[in-house]
């Protein structure tokens, strides 16, 4: 196992290095200048600009600038915010808990509703149960993110008054008011999340109770439920357990949209603010973090097949 996580890493290298050049020629090639967005384009000095591109190392040959940069991402130097003038990793580490917060939540909704639903819908098919699960599936897919959002805030910020629109609340700091603003931003996020979890847990499961070893375990006089639960979905799970991994990786760094709507501090938020600053170090250092978090995730889901499946070897 330890070989397969090592040749896991190297083989991830080259990636790395070939997702550094792409963000850093991308955001590069975003019209706009760091120094203009901050400064203003009207009215600058030309010396006063030498010297501010000369201090953030404006002035130097792309390459140069990527060299530098990566040199220093190597060993955990991300940089300076131009905006915040601040460390990038600091202002990352800052952000970064109410992202994993509102990730961990949305998916623990998507979870907790998904998989019931599905196995219902496998169990019950082509019964009312079915149908609704069906049907509460499509419309999680189907809705966009920003749309289901701010008809959650309308109904249960505005019209009712039950839960706060925006904002957040440390969880240290106060522990009730924190679950009462994660609530309609978590379910926003986790809803398209439990669609498609629906979905592909009712078709896993209806593919395994039609194999053979399904039939013939009925023949033996197992109990169905011993048969579903100890069998059946044992399998299933193993391409669920892959799309839960996925999502957990997008949530990480695709939140964007929900963060903006209910104005959680999160990393999502904090790259859209930084694009519209033309702040590339913090462009550059968020996704590479959310990079290095997205391998952890998917490595973590391998292991996790060793435990639903013992047939699967790493090695």
């Amino acid at each position: 196992m330890l070989r397969y996580f090592i040749r896991r890493a190297l083989a991830l290298v080259p990636v790395f290095f070939l997702m550094t050049v792409i963000v850093f020629l991308l955001i590069r090639m975003v019209p706009g200048d760091p120094v203009d967005v901050m400064y203003g384009a009207e009215g600058l000095d030309p010396a006063r600009r030498a010297v501010l591109e000369r201090s953030l190392g404006l002035d130097q040959p792309l390459v140069v600038q990527y060299v530098k940069w990566l040199g220093r991402a190597l060993t955990g130097d991300l940089g300076r915010s131009y905006r915040a003038q601040m460390p990038v990793l600091d202002l990352i580490l800052q952000r970064l808990p109410a992202t994993l917060y509102l990730s961990l939540a949305a998916l623990l909704f998507s979870v907790v509703l998904a998989i019931p639903l599905g196995i219902i819908s496998a169990v019950k098919r082509n019964s009312w149960a079915d149908l609704g699960a069906i049907g509460f599936a499509i419309l999680g897919i189907s809705l966009p993110q920003f749309w289901s959002g701010i008809m959650l805030v309308l109904l249960f910020a505005i019209v009712l008054g039950w839960l706060p629109s925006i904002g957040y609340v440390p969880p240290q700091e106060n522990f009730g008011r924190f679950l009462r603003h994660i609530i309609l931003p978590a379910v926003t996020l986790g809803w398209s999340l439990a669609g498609t979890t629906t979905r592909l847990t009712r078709s896993s499961l209806l593919e395994e109770l039609g194999k053979d070893y399904v039939r013939t375990a009925r023949g033996m006089g197992l109990p169905e439920r011993k048969v579903l639960w100890e069998h059946a979905l044992r399998n299933a799970l193993i391409p669920t357990v892959t799309m839960i991994g996925l999502q957990l990786a997008f949530l990480i760094g695709g939140a964007v949209i929900v963060e903006t709507v209910f104005a959680w501090p999160g990393i999502g938020l904090l790259i859209v603010d930084s694009i519209f600053a033309r702040d590339y170090p913090v462009v550059q250092g968020v996704i590479m973090a959310v990079a290095v978090m997205v391998v952890l995730v998917n490595l973590l889901v391998d292991f996790i097949y060793t435990l639903l499946d013992p047939r699967i070897r790493l090695e």
